[in-house]
């Protein structure tokens, strides 16, 4: 079997006149963080809604070899792909616990595997089995973001694409997610990266790709990617903003 997970080829997505994303072509194998960047408004999020099937789009995007075109986000979930939204979308009013029996309602389990997989979340962040009866709207910033991937996982998912898991939240936290972000691959979790922090994003990743006006711009080993001047200087002398 190919070592490629995801791909997506000459993918296009448009909104009314606009598009989106014009032509783009990326590539995961089994095991890597691969790391999208690039400015506000680039086709980023648009990029992994595509991916999800949460939008329509033209070109091919295949997963463990699979044409995932047709298929819903519940079906892809069962294939397992997840991914986490930019903005959370947790359920305030709902306890910790409840959220995330809610992200494994599209990859139903037995009440054993089910209990396992709610053990590996909390063993994984014991802040949320602390929590796990307070309502979600009483999280930090930091503890939402951890239920969102929490979320994730009890879907059991074998590549995770994550929107913005930095977004809004304080540096030291920023480096806590994304050290769980790369505990997850050593566990065998393939990750999709759109981060606003450019140079976290690079140090976290494998491989990467710049998304400029809906096209890739630049691709390739994130540490080289780190070291070329037109990222240094466009990417790297701070934060960027996502769409």
């Amino acid at each position: 079997m190919s070592t490629v997970m995801l791909e997506i080829g000459d993918l296009h997505v448009s909104y009314g006149q606009v598009d989106a994303v014009r032509g783009v072509s990326l590539q995961l194998a089994h095991g890597q963080i691969v790391s999208v960047i690039g400015p506000n408004g680039a086709g980023k999020t648009t990029l992994l809604g595509a991916a999800m099937g949460l939008l329509p789009s033209k070109g091919t995007l295949r997963f463990d070899g699979e044409n995932l075109e047709g298929l819903d986000v519940e079906a892809r979930v069962e294939r397992g792909l997840t991914l986490v939204p930019e903005k959370r979308e947790l359920f305030g009013e709902l306890s910790v616990l409840d959220n995330l029996m809610l992200g494994a309602y599209a990859k139903r389990a037995g009440a054993t595997a089910l209990r396992g997989r709610l053990d590996a979340v909390y063993a994984r962040f014991p802040r949320l089995a602390e929590r796990r009866a307070q309502r979600a709207d009483t999280l930090s910033g930091g503890e939402r973001q951890m239920l969102a991937l929490g979320r994730a996982l009890m879907s059991a998912p074998r590549l995770l694409m994550l929107d913005e898991p930095s977004l809004g939240l304080a540096p030291l936290i920023v480096q806590e997610i994304l050290s769980i972000v790369r505990g997850l691959r050593a566990d065998g979790v393939s990750i999709l990266l759109v981060e606003q922090n450019a140079r976290a994003a690079l140090e976290s990743s494998d491989h990467g790709y710049v998304l400029e006006t809906g096209e890739i711009a630049l691709s390739g080993e994130s540490s080289a990617l780190a070291k070329d001047p037109r990222v240094q200087a466009t990417y790297l002398g701070g934060g960027t903003d996502d769409d």
